[in-house]
C-alpha cells in the first residue's frame, strides 16, 4: 500500500509540474518569431518598408504595396504565429497581381520588432495598423482584413467592432482552447490558457462580408474548424474548401481567382 501511495503521489506531482511548466511557458509554445521557413522566394513586387508605432518604443516593421488608395481596396494582412515578413513573399507575389493595395504588418516580437506577443498586444498592433491606414486616407470600408492562421483570431476580433470592406480568413481555428486540446488532450487547457482568441464565440457578431478558406489536408488546424466558423458566420459569406491544400494554402490560379471574386462582390 505504501508503494502504491508513493507511485500515485509521484504521478500526481509529475502531472502538476507539467501543468506549471505549460502555464508559464505557453506563450513560447504559441508564438514562434524565430522560426524561418523562407525558401528564397524572389520578390516580384515593389514595396515600401514602413514602421507603424503601436506602443511607446514599439514600431512594427511592415511592407506597404501602394498602387491607388482611392481606386482600389487595401488588403491588411495579419500573419500567423511563426516566421517573419519574408515568409510571406510567395503570398504577396500572387496578391500583387490583383488590383489592390497591400499592407503586411509584423507583430511585436517578430521580424526584429521590440515587445512581446500576447493576445491583447496583437489586438493593439492590429488596431494601430488600421489607424495608420486611416491616416493615409484609407477609410475602413475600403480595408479588407486578411488573417492567416493565428492572424484569423485577430481579424475576427477587429471585425466584431468595426465595419470593414471584407474579411478573409485563411486556415482559421475556432479558438486556441479548442486547438490546444488537440495537441494537449491530457491538460486542463481551458483553465490554464492565457491567450484564447475565441473566434467561434465572436464570429456571429461580425456583419462584414466574410470569406473563409481552409484546405482539407491541413494537419495543424483541422479543416473542420473552418467549416464550423463558416456555419456560424453571418451572410454575406463565401468559402473555398479545397481537397488537397494543407495549412499553408496553395496559391494557385484557382485560389487567387476565388479571392478576386470575393473582392469584386464587396
Amino acid at each position: 500500500m505504501k508503494y502504491l501511495y508513493l507511485a500515485v503521489s509521484s504521478v500526481v506531482l509529475a502531472y502538476f509540474i507539467i501543468i506549471l511548466f505549460v502555464y508559464f511557458y505557453q506563450r513560447n509554445l504559441l508564438y514562434h518569431p524565430s522560426e524561418n521557413n523562407y525558401l528564397n522566394d524572389k520578390i516580384t513586387f515593389n514595396y515600401e518598408e514602413i514602421f507603424i508605432e503601436t506602443d511607446k518604443k514599439i514600431k512594427l516593421k511592415s511592407w506597404f504595396i501602394k498602387k491607388d488608395l482611392d481606386k482600389f481596396k487595401t488588403i491588411l494582412i495579419f500573419h500567423g504565429n511563426a516566421g517573419n515578413l519574408f515568409n510571406r513573399v510567395y503570398k504577396l507575389n500572387e496578391l500583387n497581381k490583383l488590383d489592390v493595395n497591400i499592407l503586411l504588418i509584423s507583430w511585436r516580437g517578430f521580424s526584429g520588432n521590440k515587445g512581446k506577443p500576447t493576445e491583447k498586444n496583437l489586438y493593439r498592433d492590429a488596431d494601430e495598423s488600421v489607424k495608420w491606414l486611416n491616416n493615409q486616407g484609407v477609410i475602413s470600408k475600403n480595408i479588407i482584413l486578411y488573417g492567416e492562421s493565428l492572424g484569423t483570431g485577430v481579424a475576427t476580433e477587429l471585425g466584431t467592432s468595426n465595419a470593414f470592406g471584407g474579411i478573409i480568413l485563411e486556415s482559421p481555428f475556432t479558438s486556441i482552447a479548442n486547438a490546444a486540446k488537440i495537441y494537449y488532450p491530457y491538460l486542463p487547457v481551458s483553465i490554464i490558457l492565457k491567450d484564447r482568441y475565441d473566434s467561434i464565440g465572436k464570429i456571429k457578431n461580425i456583419n462584414t462580408p466574410i470569406f473563409i478558406m481552409h484546405g482539407k489536408m491541413d494537419n495543424i488546424v483541422p479543416q473542420q474548424m473552418g467549416l464550423e466558423l463558416f456555419e456560424k458566420a453571418n451572410n454575406p459569406k463565401y468559402s473555398y474548401f479545397p481537397e488537397d491544400d494543407d495549412h499553408m494554402m496553395n496559391y494557385n490560379k484557382q485560389l487567387l481567382n476565388e479571392i478576386k471574386l470575393f473582392i469584386n462582390k464587396i
